[in-house]
């Protein structure tokens, strides 16, 4: 029996504690053969996601899209794009996961639009200073060019000009006009939006871009040196506007009405009080924080890391938010090394992420031990490939999952020409042979999850930290009793004294080896 979230909202707060699986759609499993992820393909293969253990899935965008930036741009947020399926699909999928008792939560991206929205179409139609025009962000521009200094996040101006002179914003890509959250109708279809999807039954929404939407009036420069996904300290009045509250209070107040849902905010905020804001009572319940993702496979940087990754959550009364990767950035395996020892590290980081208190996000594919594909450029798919460069593609981390077979596409689709290349060399690492191999990363998975939802070790909301060698650390969960210790350093450790739950590698003479963690009880 899963033991339930608690929290003031008791049962209903099931996701204090939840593991999340982010399901990449495109990525996940075609049913239909042409090569893409789709509905019906993450609907049959619930099962696997039952035998992994996990609460509740968080689908990427699968909306009327022309797929400039692979969903995040939007044409149509009340509708399933065909390539995708339809919302009988949807609603098919929703039941069923239901049914296994694994909860659905979807993208939101309220910051932008498709350039082929109706409503863009029309703000061009229309000219300058029209309504329709009000709904984005028009501005004349500086006699030497745009109407400020910003850039966008995939590269290049933050500013196209139209044809009559005018400019519009994207903080993404040219096709990602950014909304203009002054207006109220900008609002007023964002709580239509949230209302259609829950009343088709959905637990919560993973929300874009969270610290966006809401922008100065008066457009001011931009510090060059600042960078939207990383911590430079530098003046940035594109994202982290204090008018960005409104919004969350606006969404969390129809969440409300809706007993048992909730949000998470997808949150590149340095500056913890201002972090703290987004955790109040009437915003979001949920707010990722990326320290980990941003952290070397380093004991003392991962100790300070967690440390500070508990505090602002702790402070507003909320549940930390754990994860190690996603679709944006480099999978783990990757960022630790590569090959054997970037998936020992790998392993010894989801015994630690798991052993936290809060909610954790997977991504998927992590729990096989992937590590990032070299796709060729000239099969590279993602625009910021295209506009910043191909060392900044993504496309790497969003390669389909291997799932049988010896040869690709591995029970991904019928097709073997899959949306991006998978290479062959994953042969091993389907889901079905880890599947029989207790040693596997996927049985490892498999069997952190199981404990951390049925072993009474896994409570409470502290931890305390242990006294432990250079390179490593070891914390105890307070007050179930969970001891998570990991080890850095170059030599075998002692564990402190317990039994052994589970670890990473195989114990040497009782020892914890390098690049490993283990979880153990008071005997």
């Amino acid at each position: 029996m899963r033991r339930a979230g608690r929290g003031p909202q008791g049962e209903q707060a099931w996701w204090r504690e939840a593991v999340f699986y982010q399901v990449y759609v495109r990525s996940f499993a075609d049913s239909d053969g042409d090569g893409v992820g789709d509905l019906e393909g993450i609907r049959g293969r619930l099962g696997y996601l039952e035998l992994l253990g996990v609460d509740a899935i968080w689908l990427t965008p699968f909306y009327t899209s022309p797929m400039a930036d692979h969903g995040y741009d939007i044409a149509d947020p009340r509708s399933v794009d065909p390539l995708f399926g339809n919302l009988a699909d949807f609603d098919a999928l929703v039941a069923d996961a239901h049914a296994r008792g694994i909860k659905v939560t979807i993208d939101l991206v309220p910051n932008h639009t498709s350039n082929t929205h109706t409503w863009f179409k029309s703000a061009m139609a229309a000219g300058p200073g029209s309504p329709e025009r009000d709904r984005y962000i028009f501005r004349d521009g500086k006699e030497d060019g745009p109407p400020n200094n910003w850039v966008s996040s995939f590269g290049g101006p933050a500013w196209t000009r139209v044809p009559d002179g005018q400019w519009y914003l994207h903080l993404f890509a040219a096709q990602q006009p950014d909304l203009n959250w002054a207006n109220p109708e900008v609002r007023a279809d964002l709580e239509r939006t949230l209302r259609f999807w829950l009343d088709r039954g959905v637990d919560g929404f993973r929300i874009d871009v969270a610290h966006g939407m809401a922008k100065p009036a008066e457009l001011p420069d931009m510090d060059p040196r600042a960078q939207p996904m990383v911590a430079t300290g530098f003046y940035d009045p594109r994202f982290d506007n204090d008018g960005v509250h409104e919004i969350h209070q606006m969404i969390r107040k129809v969440l409300d009405e809706y007993p048992g849902t909730m949000a998470a905010g997808e949150l590149w905020v340095s500056d913890e009080e201002r972090l703290a804001k987004y955790l109040r009572p009437d915003e979001l319940h949920l707010a990722f924080n990326f320290k980990l993702v941003l952290t070397h496979f380093d004991a003392d940087a991962l100790h300070a890391a967690i440390e500070r990754s508990l505090a602002v959550p702790q402070a507003a009364g909320a549940p930390a938010t754990w994860t190690l990767s996603n679709h944006d950035v480099w999978r783990q395996v990757s960022r630790y090394g590569g090959g054997e020892q970037g998936v020992r590290r790998a392993r010894a980081m989801a015994l630690v992420e798991l052993a936290l208190p809060g909610a954790v996000y997977l991504y998927n594919g992590e729990e096989l031990g992937l590590g990032n594909v070299d796709v060729p450029v000239e099969a590279m798919a993602d625009p910021r490939a295209k506009t910043a460069g191909p060392q900044h593609s993504r496309d790497g981390a969003r390669v389909p999952i291997p799932w049988e077979g010896d040869v690709v596409p591995f029970g991904f689709s019928r097709n073997a020409r899959t949306w991006l290349p998978m290479p062959a060399d994953w042969a091993g690492l389907t889901i079905e042979k880890q599947l029989e191999d207790p040693d596997s990363t996927l049985s490892l998975y498999r069997q952190a999850v199981e404990l951390r939802h049925e072993h009474a070790a896994f409570s409470g909301d502290e931890i305390e930290w242990y006294g432990a060698p250079a390179g490593c650390f070891a914390f105890r969960r307070s007050p179930g009793g969970l001891i998570c210790a990991l080890n850095t350093s170059a030599a075998p450790i002692p564990l402190p004294p317990g039994n052994v739950l589970l670890s990473s590698s195989p114990l040497v003479d009782g020892k914890l080896p390098p690049d490993s963690s283990a979880w153990l009880v008071k005997s």
